[in-house]
């Protein structure tokens, strides 16, 4: 699959959040269904792209349902001169080589204390760290996240390379889903 074949222009409505963390303005949009299926996986997926004509690179969230959820910033929407509920128009495609994922602290500072585990970690591909990270950080609970990376640390350290019985997607195991939009 070239990066031209994971094009995809479409328009959307953005969407506020109906419970945004924190102080942050941020909008949304869910994918069409055409335009998520042209992309590489149904998981956690890096894309760049353009809205109303300006560039931006970004990683898209699964919606749990095989499509995608792309969130835009403050500082993108004003660059845009967009505002919740307005049209957009979008281009996307899949980047041509997945960047190297930001580790969370916690994440980091238990591999950096397990040297074997981190051997392998810096032996994987960006998205096998990528679906570790993302493993880690969609638990619900502090201590479900806890136990976690003790797991994954365990498992990265006797050479497990990719998570385990982890549906990225969410689809099987209705884990993720797009946020709910304020009304």
């Amino acid at each position: 699959m070239t990066q031209q074949d994971t094009t995809s222009q479409f328009e959307e409505i953005l969407r506020r959040p109906a419970h945004p963390e924190g102080d942050n303005l941020w909008a949304f949009v869910v994918l069409p269904e055409f335009a998520s299926a042209k992309l590489p996986r149904r998981g956690r997926t890096s894309i760049e792209g353009s809205i109303n004509g300006h560039a931006f690179q970004t990683t898209l969230e699964p919606d749990g349902q095989l499509s995608h959820w792309l969130r835009l910033n403050e500082d993108l929407l004003k660059t845009a001169g967009l505002n919740f509920g307005d049209i957009a128009r979008f281009e996307i495609m899949a980047v041509a080589e997945e960047p190297e994922p930001e580790i969370p602290a916690d994440l980091y500072h238990a591999l950096q204390a397990a040297p074997a585990a981190r051997a392998v970690w810096d032996d994987t591909t960006p998205l096998a760290r990528l679906d570790w990270i993302h493993w880690v950080t969609s638990a619900k609970q502090a201590k479900t996240r806890q136990k976690r990376i003790l797991e994954a640390c365990d498992k990265l350290s006797s050479g497990q390379r990719r998570v385990c019985c982890f549906d990225p997607s969410g689809y099987y195991s209705k884990a993720f889903c797009a946020p709910k939009a304020a009304d």
